[in-house]
């Protein structure tokens, strides 16, 4: 406890362990596709990029160990961030809790969409999912993988706004 009772954490260390989570987040993504052969959507690929993303704000914010304004800015980062990959893990899951009937027709691959869109495009044909967005391929206790997904961004926003908002100790 700080003198005037707030918390203090280790703004360093708080973010060599979001790193640290980001890096386990990605690695059961690239087991269960490399390893359990579970091949991801371009949803998928969105929330893994998103991930890493985080990663590397952290890992900079690990590196940097900032003052206030920069723990603001990282943390602020790291809230919006892994906001929008939620966002992306709702949308996800919101495809899979269509009826068959209703989910979107199989599209063109990732690759496919990147290569001969344009990048405004191309995004928005991702977002909007396709019928592969909508297949449940692996669950853990009864739970998908934008699920999973899902509570890791919250986490990492919860992360990313006490990082912002609580006074921490600069170590």
């Amino acid at each position: 406890m700080h003198a005037k009772g707030a918390y203090v954490f280790s703004s360093r260390l708080s973010y060599i362990g979001a790193f640290a989570v980001c890096v386990a987040v990605v690695t059961v993504a690239l087991y269960l596709q490399y390893v359990q052969g579970v091949e991801p959507c371009p949803l998928c690929m969105i929330q893994r990029v998103l991930v890493i993303a985080i990663g590397l704000v952290c890992l900079a914010a690990a590196i940097h160990a900032p003052a206030f304004v920069g723990r603001r800015v990282y943390g602020t980062t790291v809230a919006l961030v892994a906001l929008l990959g939620a966002a992306v893990a709702m949308r996800h899951l919101w495809l899979q809790s269509l009826p068959s009937e209703q989910a979107p027709a199989c599209g063109p691959g990732l690759e496919y969409i990147l290569e001969h869109f344009p990048w405004d495009r191309a995004l928005k044909l991702v977002i909007l999912g396709s019928g592969e967005c909508s297949e449940v391929l692996w669950t853990f206790l009864g739970l998908s993988l934008p699920a999973w997904t899902l509570m890791a961004f919250m986490g990492l926003f919860a992360f990313g706004l006490i990082q912002a908002w609580l006074p921490l100790k600069h170590v």
